[in-house]
């Protein structure tokens, strides 16, 4: 028996697989109807969401914004919508993110840092 979404959401914790939380917004993103559009919008809308965190970020440390206006944002919240877009991309180019992390590092590793 396949379960919902929140009972999988549920049982994640510190131990879950990279690979096992990319495989939950896979199935997230179907359930919603979130699938569709092309891959020109949903890079479009992670961009506005790492917008979105930049003004959590300066509300956070009060760099520049109105403090008497209540803002209904976090940087929780939108690091969480940067990370769901991102993997969200990542499965329709069919890409293991843990893979490309690792690769990418690898080759990291190999670099003379200044």
């Amino acid at each position: 028996m396949k379960l919902e979404l929140k009972e999988r959401l549920e049982l994640f914790d510190e131990t879950s697989s990279l690979k096992d939380i990319q495989t939950y917004i896979k199935d997230m993103t179907k359930e919603r109807n979130f699938n569709g559009g092309t891959i020109e919008n949903k890079m479009m809308l992670l961009v506005e969401e790492v917008g979105e965190l930049a003004k959590a970020i300066r509300i956070d440390i009060k760099d520049g914004v109105d403090s008497s206006k209540i803002y209904d944002t976090s940087v929780e919240e939108e690091l969480a919508d940067v990370f769901i877009y991102l993997l969200d991309i990542a499965n329709r180019h069919h890409i293991d993110l843990l893979t490309a992390l690792q690769n990418k590092e690898r080759r990291n590793c190999k670099r003379e840092w200044k």
